[in-house]
């Protein structure tokens, strides 16, 4: 029960949030921190559990942010069509590209996904039935609610809440499922994983895939929210960037580790860039790059890594205090 206490009060507290906090801003702020917090646990499946870092998953947002608009701009369908049919071309691509890429490591795999994500940008930036430089854009006013086009922030924020719950159950299950426990021990050693008869390609290719299908329903929220779609913001690498660094920040590997990088990183993005207008996409990138100096050289594991040591030495500091108390009790 005392496990439970904490995530059961952050959670009453993530649904309460709109209903506290009530501006225009304010609500849609918690809608871009949720949304990007399932982009990030979609990176964490495979960058965080396997340790396969990967900078090119912008090529998956985009195929659900793509899909999504072309459902409605080429055949008058509702942009949620294109959720499925998104989900279904990135974890095809997924698997073509996995195949070759993931036999590399380190930074040799951070590169190839890069080149990946640039080759597929170019592509789409040269393609007139993708819009081309100019982009898609979905309804400009509300059809039905199937085109989840609103007025508010409030109805995204609840979606992209319900979102996020199912895509942590599924990192949930898939942690502490044998493929949870493969992707532990590949990334720890995975020339010894293999020794003691772990699949190593498949589990790597098969985690990739998921992440790639989870990633594209993130694409494809982020397109429906804002109703529109071009290669800067459905394909940049910045995005990939950001997911990455959100997850290192709160904790790769853990749970709820994207949620809390997204929690601090969103917020600091929105409000740089409304506080210094055209100039605070410039700092975007310098504090993205101070982020990751500081990561790496003093807390590599991220912040909920750092909170759990701290409370595990005050645990060990407070139990010799209770058994001398329960020594000398009468």
């Amino acid at each position: 029960m005392r496990r439970l206490l904490w995530p059961s009060i952050a959670l009453a507290l993530v649904i309460a949030y709109p209903l506290l906090f009530t501006t225009p801003f304010q609500q849609r702020l918690g809608a871009l921190i949720l949304l990007y917090a399932i982009a990030a646990s979609a990176w964490n499946i495979v960058g965080g559990y396997a340790g396969q870092v990967s900078v090119g998953h912008v090529v998956f947002f985009g195929c659900g942010a793509y899909a999504a608009m072309a459902a409605y701009a080429h055949f008058g369908l509702v942009p949620l069509v294109g959720i499925p049919v998104g989900a279904a071309i990135a974890v095809l691509i997924a698997a073509v590209i996995g195949v070759p890429t993931l036999r590399l490591s380190g930074h040799y795999f951070s590169m190839a996904t890069i080149a990946v994500a640039e080759l597929v940008r170019l592509i789409v930036t040269n393609t007139d039935y993708l819009g081309a430089a100019v982009g898609l854009s979905g309804p400009t006013v509300p059809r039905t609610v199937f085109d989840l086009s609103f007025t508010s922030a409030l109805p995204y924020y609840y979606v992209f809440l319900a979102v996020l719950v199912m895509t942590l159950l599924i990192t949930w299950w898939m942690a502490n499922s044998r493929m949870g426990f493969y992707l532990r021990a590949i990334k720890d050693s995975e020339r010894a994983a293999r020794s003691l008869g772990a699949p190593a390609s498949r589990t790597k290719l098969y985690a990739f895939m998921l992440s790639a299908g989870l990633t594209s329903v993130a694409g494809a929220l982020y397109a429906m929210m804002f109703g529109f779609v071009d290669p800067e913001s459905g394909l940049g690498i910045l995005i990939s960037v950001k997911i990455l660094i959100m997850a290192a920040l709160g904790g790769a590997g853990l749970l709820f580790g994207p949620l809390v990088g997204a929690a601090i990183l969103v917020p600091l993005e929105e409000i740089s860039n409304n506080l210094l207008g055209g100039k605070g996409a410039g700092l975007t990138f310098v504090v993205y790059g101070a982020i990751i100096v500081l990561i790496a050289r003093f807390q590599p594991g991220g912040i909920l890594t750092l909170i759990n040591r701290v409370w595990a030495r005050r645990s060990a500091r407070t139990a010799p205090d209770v058994a001398g108390e329960a020594a000398h009790a009468p």
